[in-house]
Formats: C-alpha cells, sequence, structure tokens
C-alpha cells in the first residue's frame, strides 16, 4: 500500500470518528497549557494535571511567576520528573514573557522557541493548540505511532524528519488535530509494549499488523481481523 493511501485512510477514519480531538492537559489559558506542557515532559498528563491546579492558584499568570524562585516552584512540582531542571525552566519561562513579550504567549514557532524549557515539540504544541497552526509535534507516542502505521519512512529517524514527512502529507487545516489523533491512539491502543492490535480500527492499513501480527495469526491457521 502506497503511503499516500495510508494516510488518506487515517485521516478519513479520524475525521468521522473523532473530529475534534483535545488535549489531556487541563488549562484555561495560553499560559497555563505552556506551564503544563513544559511540565508533561516525559511525564504523564495525569501527573501534570494532579500537580497544576495549586501551581496555578499560588502563580495565576506569567507576573506571579516571574517574581518567584525556582526553589519555592519546586515545592509545587517536586512529584514531577526532572523537577530541579523545570523548576528553573518554568521561572526563566515567566521572566522571559514578562520582559521580552509583554506577558503574551508568542505565537510562532521560532519565537516560542527563545523561552527557557521549551523545545521545538513544546512550541508545536503550542502553535498548534491555541493557534490552530499547521505545527506537527513529535513526541513518543507520534513518533511511534506513526512508524507503525507506515505514515512516515524507515529513515524518519529523528523527531523533526518525522516532523516534515508527516507534514508533507497532512492537509494544512488538519495538522494540529492528526497530532492529537496519533498521540491519544498512542496513548491507548497503540501502546510501545503489547500494542492492543485486536482492538484497534486500524490494522487494515497498518504497516505493523501486516508485518507482526497478521502473518502469524496466517501461520496459526485462524482467520486475521478485518475492520
Amino acid at each position: 500500500m502506497k503511503r499516500k493511501e495510508r494516510f488518506s485512510l487515517f485521516l478519513n477514519y479520524f475525521t468521522q470518528h473523532f473530529p475534534e480531538p483535545q488535549t489531556e492537559l487541563n488549562y484555561v489559558d495560553p499560559y497555563q497549557l505552556l506551564v503544563s506542557v513544559i511540565l508533561s515532559a516525559q511525564c504523564t498528563d495525569k501527573r501534570v494535571n494532579i500537580v497544576t491546579p495549586p501551581l496555578f492558584e499560588r502563580f495565576p499568570d506569567p507576573q506571579a511567576l516571574a517574581l518567584s524562585t525556582a526553589e519555592e516552584v519546586f515545592t509545587y512540582i517536586k512529584s514531577i520528573s526532572y523537577p530541579n531542571n523545570k523548576s528553573k525552566h518554568l521561572v526563566g519561562m515567566a521572566r522571559m514573557l514578562v520582559e521580552n513579550f509583554g506577558s503574551e504567549i508568542p505565537a510562532s514557532v521560532d519565537e516560542l522557541k527563545k523561552l527557557p524549557g521549551v523545545g521545538r515539540k513544546t512550541a508545536n504544541v503550542i502553535a498548534s493548540v491555541i493557534f490552530n497552526q499547521p505545527a506537527m509535534a513529535v513526541d513518543t507516542h507520534v513518533f511511534r505511532v506513526s512508524h507503525r502505521l507506515g505514515l512516515v519512512s524507515s529513515t524518519a529517524k529523528t523527531p523533526l524528519a518525522v516532523e516534515r514527512e508527516l507534514v508533507k502529507y497532512v492537509p494544512r487545516d488538519l495538522v494540529h488535530k492528526a497530532h492529537h489523533w496519533l498521540i491519544l491512539h498512542g496513548r491507548y491502543i497503540c501502546v510501545a509494549r503489547n500494542p492492543k492490535c485486536h482492538e484497534c480500527p486500524l490494522t487494515s492499513f497498518c504497516s505493523y499488523y501486516e508485518r507482526n501480527v497478521k502473518i502469524n495469526v496466517l501461520k496459526s491457521g485462524l482467520q486475521p481481523m478485518v475492520k
């Protein structure tokens, strides 16, 4: 199956069955989402959502966070992965927002990447979720699922390479949604260990299923799943 056909089937399925995907991080404004995405690096959204309510109560805006210290912020996020570095990043990010951006979250990926703690993935999330820009954030879920489905080539070995291949085939107006579709599919169905192929609605065009599951099923004499 050609890659263009895989993309067409992928997009058709999710636009029909999950037309308005949303991030699972809880936030009420761009500032809160930026803080949450920084905290979510190598950490679950569930854990971030537990930590952020008291954090946002204490620091409701960039100005309040900018006046704090990494030591104080640490006390609120110590159950998050890498709390020392993230505490420093959050305070540094808030101070730069106040001093350089008038406390407003910048819309461009390049401007966002200037903020402490904000790499390309985080910048793409903000540009996509807040500003509906055609920015494809590639985390471990997007990287894994796009390879398994056969949406990207085996030579795409870095997040940036995966990003470039995905945006080449996804219509601009769907890029911000496709990001969520890939993440959520990887979080709940196409998990890292023991992917739930028996529950997956995408097996008819999944490269991983074709190579690793269907062949073994046929060898066993059973009938492969058709969805």
